[in-house]
């Protein structure tokens, strides 16, 4: 059993191993997308492969769509040319339920892989003659937020994001550059309408992307190098829309124990390809069952049929309460409650601290009881459903291999979201107490404990990846476990505590520094403190 079209099509190994294998002519459908191209994706990362990717392919299988996708990546082509064409752009996906079962879906929908390099003529050339199809309705995005910026840290314009406003789009280097270059061969081609769709899972992604095209847009009208009236078109949003959307699903890493199910079925080739630029990519996916996506109903030439596949369109306003309802109350608090938590405690994955006690009533007090009070019900989706899915079925999916380590990165820039829009909306409330917020501030001082890295039994771990984590361990360098004067602690951390860029307020200000100190002190007492301190306060 090999991942290729011959073989999924002719063996019949892969159904008796309960392989789900479309039954819609792809033949038929590469060749009817090729000529007709109608959804251009940029980012062939496993995000893309577990949720727009069977998206597609359902349409395709219950008859909503007779076209599949075009998967462009743009950051590491080694994917394509290791992992996408390799197995004729075929991948598995491996569904891990929460009731043990798992689903195992042969995903056939992507038509052709395309390189965004432009200093590859042929693949250049093709993704322009696609930009410039007549029947193209969108392009959606999964690049990262990072992906979207065109500053380093220091707020400096990158280097190949200055060379290409300077140069304009014939062969830009930076990702958005050449994003902007097939947008203005569609331009050229008749000022041809698109929705430019990020489905990055960042605030208000709409606008970063547009942002980002609408600096090259200006530069190069401004300095000659475009059309003059590219800028308007850009900004014509009856012309070119940027939606904002929401996304939620969780797909890890390929996980070694998905690899030894699909090895044992008879899956060959399934080792891992480990890019040059250390992307590490397998032939298989898996991803927990539970998926959400809510775009902003904004398509000037028009739109697949996504709706029926479970896809909610709706208004701007309604995309926003959703994603502050996901991002700041129902999924992602507890998330980094979790991870920063479960790294000081030793755990390995997620799933495992939904079997402790304590953690499970430290998430559920911070969801129900400190958040659910400040959330504006989206209407399209239920706060409290919505909360009840992810505390009763999908953080404690023993299947789902997502640990505490990868959820703990970049905790630095998820803060200010995932708590500060809550305690300012306590602040801001007459009827809520910010004083009443008891278990925010635990995750707050659990972090500063963190930023140590020394877990609850006194040995050293490494903090996950965060671009503040050196600024941030200056400030808890000096602190060991043990240390009792609780006024020279607080002198150490207090200038952190008071920075709103990561705490999302001036948590001085606000009134709740004092409660993160004490509690860090506690959590400071000794090996076995924080176990400790945890049972004490989490009732």
């Amino acid at each position: 059993m090999k991942l290729n079209y011959e073989s999924v099509k002719n063996d019949n190994t892969w159904k008796e191993k309960n392989y789900f294998i479309p039954s819609f002519d792809r033949e038929k459908m590469i060749a009817e997308t090729v000529k007709n191209p109608e959804w251009v994706h940029f980012g062939a990362g496993n995000i893309f492969r577990a949720f727009q990717a069977n998206l597609s392919q359902r349409m395709l299988e219950q008859g909503f769509a007779t076209r599949g996708l075009t998967v462009v990546e743009g950051f590491d082509y080694e994917i394509i040319e290791k992992m996408y064409r390799p197995h004729d752009n075929l991948s598995i996906l491996v569904t891990l339920k929460a009731d043990g079962n798992v689903e195992k879906n042969i995903i056939e929908s992507i038509a052709e892989s395309c390189i965004l390099d432009s200093n590859d003529d042929k693949e250049f050339a093709r993704l322009k003659e696609i930009f410039a199809a007549d029947s193209l309705q969108l392009a959606t995005f999964t690049i990262t937020e990072k992906g979207y910026s065109l500053v380093n840290a220091a707020g400096e314009t990158l280097p190949a994001v200055k060379a290409d406003f300077e140069n304009g789009p014939e062969k830009p280097a930076s990702y958005i550059g050449k994003v902007s270059a097939l947008l203005y061969a569609r331009f050229l081609a008749g000022k041809k309408k698109i929705a430019m769709v990020s489905t990055d899972n960042c605030s208000h992604n709409g606008d970063k992307l547009y942002a980002a095209v609408n600096a090259f847009a200006k530069a190069w009208t401004e300095n000659g190098k475009a059309d003059a009236e590219f800028l308007k078109y850009v900004e014509d949003e009856s012309l070119v829309a940027f939606p904002w959307s929401m996304i939620d699903k969780i797909t890890p890493r390929p996980d070694d124990s998905v690899n030894e199910i699909l090895k044992k079925d008879g899956v060959e080739e399934l080792e891992p390809v480990v890019t040059s630029m250390k992307t590490w990519v397998a032939p298989f996916v898996n991803a927990e069952e539970s998926e959400y996506l809510v775009i902003e109903d904004k398509f000037p030439n028009g739109r697949p049929a996504l709706e029926k596949v479970g896809v909610i369109f709706t208004e701007k306003e309604t995309v926003d309460k959703v994603e502050r309802m996901k991002v700041c109350t129902c999924l992602n608090p507890l998330h980094t409650a979790l991870a920063v938590y479960g790294c000081i405690l030793g755990y390995e994955k997620i799933s495992d601290e939904m079997k402790d006690e304590t953690l499970v009533k430290l998430v559920k007090g911070i969801g129900y009881v400190e958040g659910l009070p400040v959330v504006t019900d989206p209407g399209v989706i239920k706060p409290q459903e919505f909360i009840d899915t992810v505390v009763n079925v999908r953080i404690p999916n023993v299947f789902m291999p997502d640990t505490p380590q990868r959820i703990a990165c970049d905790t630095s820039q998820k803060l200010p979201i995932r708590f500060g829009e809550t305690i300012k909306a306590y602040l801001a409330s007459d009827k809520l107490d910010v004083q009443d917020l008891k278990l925010i501030p635990l995750v707050h001082a659990g972090w500063l404990r963190y930023l140590m890295g020394v877990d609850d039994n006194g040995k050293s771990f490494e903090p996950s990846p965060d671009p503040l984590l050196e600024k941030a361990q200056s400030f808890v360098k000096d602190i060991k476990l043990g240390d009792t004067d609780k006024e020279a602690v607080k002198a150490a951390v207090l200038p952190l505590l008071k920075d709103a860029t990561i705490f999302g307020v001036d948590l001085e200000e606000a009134g709740l520094s004092e409660k993160v100190v004490g509690y860090f002190m506690e959590l400071i007492a000794g090996e076995g403190a924080v176990r400790k301190t945890l049972e004490k306060y989490v009732k």
